[in-house]
Order: structure tokens, then C-alpha cells, then sequence
């Protein structure tokens, strides 16, 4: 599933630059945004004339890549007002499909209009769903405990609780002449017949075969003049049908949103938070127990709040990942002055609060609250550029191939990802003859960037093999051992042992 609660389209500039690496003063004087001496020559103000297009040429590509992303019975959730929520469904008919348009769910966001509100108060926001396929099932809502206090059992039904039911419908005798027939009363044994206007909702065999059933219901000692049908807890839907109206009163609020992170930092950071009740309420429609929730504009990581708090309730395995590009926080904000440089700061902090709260919370719940935090990077190896003039040095800098400041732990990730190994895997850090080694995953891969490696540390590292959970693969550095000749006995020591794939970087 994929949650996103995008940038709103305010008439304010706005900047999701693709290039990560390039700064943002930069960024605006290629695209025409700012000239050589840094001044700005356009804005996205409401009266531009491409004021919607700005926003939707920033929303499309990502939602593009979002429905590559989704499995095939996946869904995405997003949220928008009222200003880009038609234009929004049109791309997004065009990216998804008009056919796997699902719902446009309206979330009641504030529990009061504005006092100085110059036109008709906002006291709502959209929620666009989308799914992939027709395969995309929606879950219920559980139901509680006050829709199952009705039912009560005052005759000691063996079937359980029931609630009773009105027995007539709204079609009148000549709409559905079928319907108009008596039945006989149990006590007083008189015919009974249903109002012209309002006949039974059943047939006569229906009628017999509820009857039967034991299924009818006239009242206490037989008191009433028509009779109610027993519909039984057991057999009621485990669940409620989501509604398209989300009022605040159950899904949350703005105000809520707010004081959530303000408790959770410290500090009122996000002036338009989405609660956790809301995010909550997403998740049980739009995903099973052990999926995955990607949100691409994390924001405060609401998201992750709620899907640890969704674990830790009801002991499930979501798992989540959060994208949120280090946009800076504005000077003299709230956030700032907290200590929060970057958006991305505020997210990881309140994930952090957020899963210390919830193992005091819940102390016997054993829900994974740990999270790891991978920022978007360029190659650890250098790209070879000889200049064929001194050969000695090309192949020295052809051997040192390590970028200058990168650790063992980038090299170990790089790899994870070029074997196409999910970044999530445990890893073990190991201390093996003196040099250190990390094992992810129970010997999935086994890695070892240090240098000056021996035949005696090739092999403790073989001793970390075995019949339960033997090593699949192994990769060090080009420089990690001691001579050529170590290296070709470590390959032949490996091979022996089982261990086909080495890899050097």
C-alpha cells in the first residue's frame, strides 16, 4: 500500500528537484527559476498561467513510478484539497486507470469553521484511492463495541445474541403483489396482514422457512401485532463497510494532528499534521497484517507512527518505508529553534519518541519498532578515468577504487543492493581473527572490507559456515589481503568449503 499526503498546490513556490545532489540555488537558475545573480524571475503564484501545471508536472512522474511500485493487488491513498482534487483524478485516471478508481473518501479535517474565514469555511480534505488491478481486495473496519450492544439474547436463544429487524419493506401491494398474503399470529391465532403501503419483505415459502427456524420474533409473550426477524451476532458481517465520509469524530482532526507531534517533540513543528487515528483508519482498509506502506512524502512520518502503533495493537508485521528529501526547515520556525534542520530530522526523531512510547505502552507485544535510515548517495567506487600516461599510477588508482570518506558499512549496503538483497535483512557485526565482519542475514552474504586478511582469518571466516546456516556468498575488497598469493589460496579455501561465489570490489 502507498500512502502519500503530498505538497498542496498553495500559490507558494515549491521545489521537489529530481537531481538530490544539486543544490537548490543551482537548481533554480538552470530551470529558469532565478538568474545568474540569484534573483527570482517566476514564481507559482495563482495567477501564473501554468499555476496547476507546475504542480501536476511534479506529481505525475511520482505517480508513475508509484503504480510500478505497487504489487498487483496494491492501492494508494492520497491526500489533496480542493484545489488540485480534479485535476488530480484526471491524471491519476490516466496513470491508474479509470476503471481502478475506488473511492474519493472526504475526511472531515477541522471540528470548527474559522472565525475569519473571508468566504465558505474548509472543513474538509480529500482522499483519492486508487488501486493497481481488480485484485486489490478492501478490508472492513472491525466493528465495536457499541454496534454490538443491540444484540442481546432475552429468551435464551441457543443461536446466541440477535437484534431484531423490521419484517416489512418500503414496496407497496401493488409493487410486489407477492408479498401481500397473512400469516397467522402464534398467540392469538388470528390472521395478520402486512400494511398496503408496506408488505412483507419475504415470500410465503421464505415465511415457512423462517418460521421453522424459529426466526421470528413477536415481541414479549407473543405482545406483538407483527412480528420482527432475529438476525444473530454470528452471522452478522466481522466487520463495517468504510464509508466514503470520515467524520472527525472518529478519524481524527487537524488540531489532534498537531498536538500529537507537539507531545511526541516537544515542539508544535507541522502547522498541518494528519493524525494517527487517520493514518490508522487508512491501513486497516488498504493492507493485510504483514504488508508493506510506502509513503514518499513522509513528512512528520505519521505514517510510520501509525503502522508501529497498528503492530502493537493487534500484533501485526507491516512493515514501513519512508522517503522524505532533507528539505530544510524554515528559519525561525518552530522547528528550527527545536533543533530540526531538515524535514527528514523531524521524521526520524518521531519515529524514534513514537516506538519508545510504544514499548512501555504495550511491554508485551514483541513488535519490531527499529527502523534504519539510508540516504541517497553516489557510488562507493570510483569510476576509472586513465590517462594512459603513467601506467604504474593507472593501475594504482585502478586498485584503490574507494571513494575518499566512504565506510565498511556504505560498501556493505552497495552491495546488498547490486545482489538485489533487501536493505532490511539483519546484520550482524562480527569481530573474526582481528578484522571485522558482517554477516547479514544468517550468511546470506558475509563481507569483509578491512585490509591485511590471512589464510588464518580466511579461515575463522569458514568457521562461521554451517549446516544450519552456511555462507552463500562472500565479498571483500580488491586490497583486503595480503598478497596475490593469499588471495588465490582464500578463493581455493572458499571453494573447498563450499563457498562458490566470492566477490571483490
Amino acid at each position: 500500500m502507498i500512502y502519500i499526503d503530498p505538497p498542496y498546490n498553495t500559490g507558494k513556490d515549491f521545489v521537489y528537484k529530481d537531481d538530490f545532489k544539486d543544490n537548490l540555488a543551482n537548481y533554480r537558475r538552470l530551470t529558469g527559476q532565478r538568474d545568474e545573480e540569484g534573483n527570482p524571475l517566476f514564481t507559482n503564484s495563482d495567477t501564473a498561467g501554468r499555476y496547476h501545471s507546475n504542480w501536476l508536472s511534479m506529481m505525475y512522474p511520482r505517480l508513475k513510478l508509484a503504480r510500478n511500485l505497487l504489487r498487483d493487488d496494491g492501492v494508494i491513498f492520497i491526500s489533496i484539497d480542493d484545489t488540485e482534487v480534479h485535476n488530480l483524478r484526471k491524471i491519476c485516471d490516466e496513470i491508474f486507470g479509470e476503471g481502478n478508481f475506488v473511492a474519493n473518501i472526504v475526511w472531515q479535517k477541522k471540528y470548527a469553521v474559522s472565525s475569519d474565514d473571508p468566504g465558505i469555511g474548509v472543513m474538509h480534505d480529500h482522499i483519492l484511492v486508487y488501486s493497481k488491478s481488480v485484485l486489490f481486495r478492501r478490508n472492513l473496519f472491525p466493528r465495536t463495541a457499541q454496534q454490538d450492544e443491540r444484540y442481546k439474547n432475552p429468551d435464551d436463544d441457543p443461536r446466541g445474541r440477535w437484534a431484531s429487524d423490521n419484517y416489512v419493506s418500503n414496496k407497496s401491494r401493488e409493487e410486489r403483489p407477492t408479498l401481500w398474503y397473512p400469516i397467522l399470529h402464534p398467540k392469538t391465532k388470528e390472521e395478520v396482514w402486512p400494511e398496503p403501503h408496506a408488505v412483507w419483505r419475504y415470500t410465503r415459502e421464505k415465511h415457512a422457512q423462517l418460521e421453522s427456524e424459529g426466526r421470528l420474533y413477536w415481541g414479549p409473550n407473543n405482545t406483538y401485532k407483527r412480528p420482527r426477524l432475529k438476525r444473530y451476532l454470528n452471522e452478522v458481517q466481522q466487520g463495517i463497510v468504510p464509508p466514503t465520509w470520515w467524520p472527525f469524530e472518529d478519524f481524527g482532526h487537524n488540531d489532534e494532528a498537531q498536538k500529537e507531534t507537539a507531545k511526541l517533540l516537544s515542539q508544535k513543528v507541522f502547522s498541518t499534521p494528519k493524525p494517527v487515528r487517520l493514518l490508522k483508519k487508512v491501513l486497516m482498509v488498504g493492507c493485510a497484517d504483514n504488508d508493506i506502506v510506502l509513503d514518499f512524502f513522509s513528512g512528520s512520518a505519521t505514517t510510520a507512527h501509525a503502522v508501529m502503533e497498528l503492530n502493537a495493537e493487534g500484533g501485526g508485521s507491516r512493515k514501513f518505508i519512508m522517503v522524505q528529501i532533507p528539505e530544510p526547515t524554515p528559519e525561525n520556525s518552530g522547528a528550527r529553534g527545536a533543533g530540526y534542520s531538515t524535514i527528514s530530522e523531524i521524521g526520524k526523531e518521531r519515529i524514534r519518541r513514537a516506538a519508545q512510547n510504544l514499548r512501555v505502552e504495550y511491554p508485551d507485544v514483541k513488535a519490531d519498532f527499529g527502523f534504519k535510515v539510508l540516504k541517497l548517495d553516489t557510488s562507493n567506487i570510483k569510476k576509472w578515468q586513465p590517462d594512459h600516461r603513467n601506467l604504474e599510477q593507472d593501475l594504482l588508482a585502478a586498485v584503490n577504487n574507494i571513494v575518499d570518506g566512504r565506510t565498511s558499512e556504505d560498501l556493505l549496503y552497495e552491495v546488498l543492493i547490486k545482489y538485489g538483497l533487501p536493505l532490511t535483512l539483519p546484520v550482524e557485526k562480527q569481530q573474526v581473527a582481528g578484522h571485522t565482519v558482517y554477516n547479514v542475514a544468517g550468511g546470506s552474504l558475509v563481507a569483509c572490507f578491512d585490509e591485511g586478511i590471512t589464510l588464518d582469518a580466511v579461515q575463522a571466516i569458514i568457521g562461521l559456515s554451517s549446516d544450519d546456516m552456511p555462507i552463500l556468498r562472500i565479498v571483500f575488497r580488491d586490497t583486503s589481503f595480503a598478497d596475490d598469493i593469499v588471495k588465490t589460496n582464500a578463493i581455493q579455501r572458499f571453494k573447498q568449503a563450499g563457498i562458490n561465489d566470492v566477490l571483490s570490489i
